[in-house]
Formats: C-alpha cells, structure tokens, sequence
C-alpha cells in the first residue's frame, strides 16, 4: 500500500514535470509570437501603402515599365501601314505644293530668279506628284525595318529616361534605405524573395505557436481533471494548490507578455488597365498593431499624459499586480504557519481581494475592442472594393485574436477555479457568513 509521503512524492513529481512542460511551451509561445510581429511588423513596413500606393516612386517605375514595354513590343499591322502611307502620302504632296508656292512667288533678287528659272527648266510639279507614292511607300518601309524599329526604341526609351528623372520622391532614399535593410536583416536581396519568405514563415510560426497553446491548454485541462479525482485526498492538498499557483502564474505572465490581438487592415489587391498593361498593387498594408496587455501599459504610462498614465496604472493594478499578488497570498496561506495564517493582510488578499481583480474584466474588454475594431474596419473597407473590368480593388480585414488572449482567457478560467478549490480546501465560508476578525488557520498536514 502506497504511503501518503510517496504519495505526495509522486504527486510533486508529476506536478513539476507538468509545471516544466508548461513553462516551456509558455517561453516558446512568447518568442514565437514576439519573431512573428516582429517579421509582421517588418512586412508592413515593405508593404505600406505609403512605400506603394501613395508613393510617387512607384508609380513612375510602374508607369515608365509599361511604357518601355509598349515601345518594346510596337509593330505595325497591314492596315496601320496603309494608313501610315496616306498620311505620308499627304504630308509629302503638302511639301511639294508648300515648295512649288515658295518658288513661284515673285522674286527681287537676280540669285532667285535664277533660281526661279531653273527649277522651271528642270522640275515638273505634276512628275514629283506622281514620285510621292513611291517616296511614301519606301519610307514606311523603311520605318518597319528592325533596324529602324531599334533606333527610334532607343530615342524613345532616351526621352522617357529623361522625363522619369524629373519625377521623383524627395523621401525616396530614405525609404530605400529602410526597406534594404529589412531585406539585409533577413539575408533576401529583392522584394519578391521577402514576399516568399514572410509567406512561409508566418504560416510555420503560427502553426507552431498555436501548437505549443493548445498543449498548454491540455496540460491546464489535465490538472483541473486531477484535482477532481483528488478531491477527497487531504493531505495532497496543500503541495498539488502550491504546484498549481505556479501553472497559474506561468499562464499569467505569458498571457501578458504576448500579443493578443492583430490590427491589419489593408488593400489585398488593386489591379487596372493603363496603355494596354495591367498595373497591379498587392497586400497594401493600410494600418498594422500587434500589442499585449504589457505593451498597453508601457505605452500608455510612455505618453507623459496625465489621463493615459492613470490607465495605464489602473490596468496594472487591476490586471496585474492583484492577481499575482492572490495567487502568492494564497500560497503564503497554506504554507504559512499561525503568524501567516493571523495575518490580515495575507488573509485579505487571499480570500478578499478578487473583487478588485480585473482580468476578467480585461478578457471582456479585450474581447469588445476586438468586435469594435472588426466591425469597423469591416464597414469601412467595404467602401474600398470595387470590380469592373479596367478596375478591381479588394480591400481586406484581418484582424484577429492571438494566442496571447486564449492564454490570458485560460489564465482567468484557472484562477477562478482556484478560488473555488482554496474554499473548499481550507473550509473557508463566505464573507457575509464568516465574521470580520475570525481568520481560519491553514489546513494542518497530518501525514
């Protein structure tokens, strides 16, 4: 028969095992996430709609591109030919009418009228209007001609360098400064190589991160489970609380230092005709947050602003520093010896202070700012997709919840659990029932 102290050995091992598994999952959920914004955030740097969209750079090389292409691929048809030989046609016979006027008017200057006279002599007006059409059809020749093509491709393509250097962004090496050095950071030489890159990532990571949640979870699961089945085992009580307050505290501190919720609004794809070319923008990032709980607090105290300094103080009170403080107060109440038990300050915050613990609060803000942000960039990049055919836009939201909120969720679910069993293992009656200055002692170990 197995004794209550192997008994309790054993529990404390399997506790501590479980109490590892979680603290490492807990510590690969944190860096996984905190890589994934940070290759996030870098994403919507290179594909900010300002370095896209909106920034003039872009759009020349876009348009000076589709512009050199039309050059590059400029043939003519049969009938563009025709029709290029009757205006050549026109054009010539103006000539030989505009020359024949300027000969024949009247001339002062013996030079002219000699001139006069010679032309008289030996030009025919109707025989060089009868040269025209062959003149005409030699020259659209050769206009058609490869190496014809080639030359006036290169002076084209001249004039158009030349107008492009004129279009410029003041702000333009400043932007290529910073989106080569996302490039440099992850060893990618070019914007399509981060595009695969982030692509790959991003779904390894998340795949990943959510993994190592849901064993987390699994592993809580599995000691609310135990604690059921060891309900009525007194003496296993007080070690199996003092394990359990450190699962609670690693979901603590995860959920709060990981993000939980994604702000992403952007343009996933604009696509329309310009001379013949399909201009095309993709994944314009408009507006990108990634933050936890953490990162709300230091950047609201950061503000230097009366108002969100004292937010950001109330949500670290509330959301941080009374729960912590409950689970070690706990702790310190069943190990406590009779000075800890009579204590009322370990007492209140043990059994008292949960009233003036937000977190659950928390979880339900979190959650409504979660539904107001959606809703909103829902109905507002509505107003941004357009189809027709020279004109798609297709404007997306993607905001969502993060691993950082399901943890921090789990954190109050199991927290509030606790309690529940810290009553029932200490026989601790309600506040109204029990009197203001009768303090229950901790639970003796009689094993």
């Amino acid at each position: 028969m197995k004794t209550p102290t192997f008994q309790r050995g054993l529990l404390i091992l399997a506790m501590t095992g479980l109490l590892a598994a979680i603290a490492y999952c807990g510590y690969k959920v944190h860096t996984l996430s905190a890589k994934e914004e940070a290759l996030k955030l870098d994403y919507s740097t290179t594909n900010n709609i300002s370095f896209g969209l909106l920034s003039i750079n872009k759009w020349r090389d876009l348009v000076v591109a589709s512009v050199s292409r039309q050059i590059q691929d400029f043939t003519l048809t049969p009938a563009e030919q025709d029709s290029l030989e009757k205006e050549v046609t026109q054009v010539l016979n103006g000539l030989v009418d505009k020359g024949d006027s300027l000969i024949n008017a009247p001339q002062k200057s013996i030079g002219g009228k000699l001139k006069q006279l010679a032309y008289h002599a030996f030009v025919k007006k109707n025989r060089l209007h009868q040269m025209v059409p062959a003149f005409s059809r030699k020259l659209t020749h050769d206009l058609t001609k490869p190496s014809s093509k080639r030359r006036l491709e290169y002076l084209a393509k001249d004039k158009l360098e030349d107008l492009s250097q004129n279009i410029y962004d003041s702000s333009k090496n400043a932007q290529e400064k910073t989106i080569d050095s996302i490039y440099r950071k992850y060893n990618l030489n070019n914007d399509s190589a981060f595009q695969k890159y982030t692509d790959t990532t991003l779904a390894q990571i998340g795949h990943t991160t959510y993994t190592y949640t849901f064993i987390m979870l699994g592993i809580v699961a599995g000691v609310v489970g135990l604690w059921f089945l060891l309900r009525n085992q007194k003496h296993l009580h007080i070690p199996f609380y003092i394990l359990s307050i450190g699962i609670a505290l690693v979901l603590l501190l995860v959920g709060l230092t990981t993000a939980m919720i994604d702000i992403d609004a952007r343009i996933k794809s604009l696509d329309f005709q310009l001379m013949g070319e399909t201009i095309a923008f993709k994944n314009q990032v408009i507006f990108f947050q990634s933050k936890s709980i953490f990162d709300v607090v230091k950047i609201l105290i950061s503000t230097g602003k009366y108002d969100s300094i004292f937010v950001g103080i109330l949500i670290l009170c509330f959301s941080i520093f009374f729960p912590v403080t409950k689970l070690l107060s706990t702790g310190f109440y069943l190990l406590g010896q009779k000075k800890w038990g009579k204590s009322k300050l370990i007492h209140y915050f043990a059994f008292q202070s949960g009233k003036w613990s937000m977190a659950d609060v928390m979880v339900v803000a979190i959650f409504m700012a979660y539904i107001g942000f959606n809703g909103i960039l829902e109905s507002q990049m509505g107003y941004l997709n357009h189809q027709s055919d020279s004109f798609t836009s297709i404007a997306t939201n993607e905001t969502s919840l993060r691993p950082g909120y399901i943890i921090f969720v789990t954190f109050v679910l199991f927290g509030l659990t606790l309690s529940q069993i810290l009553k029932m293992i200490t026989g601790t009656p309600s506040r109204k029932a029990a009197p203001a200055n009768d303090n229950p002692a901790p639970p003796q170990d009689k094993s």
